[in-house]
């Protein structure tokens, strides 16, 4: 096991972002696609909120930061409106955005591999592949390592980012050994729609959501 990440008491409430059109259509959708949230996103997005009201105070201080995507930032206003939060207080940055999938961008999956089985593996759920141009998971560990070393952790945080992104940021904050074929801290994948609670290295469930696994 690595070493859990200690977050001084407070809560970093982590959650990717709803399901957005290129999710339906198959597609790849990086970090620079324009691609809304579904009617089923939008209502992902509002019942996260929800979950995550009955376990804070209202009024109690909470941190609100993003990926800077559209998709996240559109995620964050609809949690933000549940829990009676100013959106415009957000932060974001781009550390926290998607795994880099370079030349694939806006591709359809099927178009990059028919057979799903040469680009994902099906039991991961993880790309063993990298993309031309993008990025590897040891990538993405080492700018969310770089984010998270900034952190002062003074008071809990709502973070809105990816689904990749996400199961990274959580293997390093519960001091996951590195995955095997992949070279990161990587957990388990949730449901689009689901929320966890991690604080100092302990993960709680905050909300189990109904939707897909991840795809970039």
């Amino acid at each position: 096991m690595g070493v859990k990440l200690d977050t001084k008491g407070k809560r970093l409430f982590i959650a990717r972002h709803g399901e957005t059109i290129f999710n339906v259509a198959g597609k790849m959708q990086g970090m620079y696609a324009h691609t809304p949230l579904t009617r089923e996103g939008c209502d992902q997005a509002t019942d996260m909120g929800v979950a995550l009201l009955r376990h804070i105070e209202r009024d109690a201080p909470l941190s609100l930061v993003a990926s800077p995507a559209g998709r996240t930032l559109q995620t964050l206003a609809l949690i933000a409106e549940e829990l009676d939060r100013d959106w415009h207080a957000h932060d974001t940055d781009v550390r926290l955005r998607e795994i880099d999938i370079g030349e694939w961008e806006g591709q359809f999956y099927h178009d990059i591999a028919p057979d799903p089985r040469k680009l994902m593996d099906p039991e991961t759920r993880l790309f063993i592949v990298k993309a031309p141009g993008g990025e590897d998971y040891a990538d993405v560990a080492e700018r969310l390592r770089e984010w998270l070393s900034e952190q002062s952790f003074e008071q809990d945080m709502l973070v809105i980012t990816h689904g990749m992104t996400a199961r990274v940021m959580r293997g390093i904050l519960l001091g996951l050994p590195l995955l095997e074929r992949f070279n990161a801290p990587i957990a388990d994948g949730l449901p689009q729609g689901s929320m966890v609670a991690i604080r100092d290295g302990v993960e709680e469930i905050i909300t189990l959501g109904a939707g897909a696994r991840e795809r970039a």
